[in-house]
């Protein structure tokens, strides 16, 4: 089962979207706006990509540039920016088995599905 975290409102999370479509393979959707990972999950999802917390942390969203920029945080209190203000998780995250990707540009998902 593929796995995709998705914002309808991003060009490139909706790219995604479409490329997993379009693989014909059984996958769901979660709008992470509305159902927020938890820090368990979202950690899970960190390890799956290889990543550093910061990595999937959207910078130039205004609430990070307002809040976060120019202060130096723990790997947890990444986390917790991310779970208290989902918009700054990079998107789309996909996620089959136990490997995972940022669809940035959304064609890097077609190496994790094909």
């Amino acid at each position: 089962m593929i796995t995709i975290y998705h914002n309808n409102r991003c060009s490139k999370s909706r790219s995604g979207l479409e490329i997993v479509k379009n693989s014909g393979k059984e996958f769901k959707i979660i709008n992470y706006l509305e159902t927020i990972p938890n820090k368990a999950e979202l950690t899970n999802i960190i390890n799956l990509l290889k990543i550093n917390p910061i990595d999937l942390v959207r910078k130039n969203e205004a609430i990070w540039k307002e809040n976060y920029k120019g202060k130096t945080l723990t790997n947890a209190e990444v986390i917790d920016a991310m779970t208290t203000y989902p918009k700054l998780i990079e998107r789309p995250i996909v996620i089959k088995g136990d490997k995972a990707v940022i669809g940035r540009p959304p064609e890097l998902i077609l190496d994790l599905i094909t």
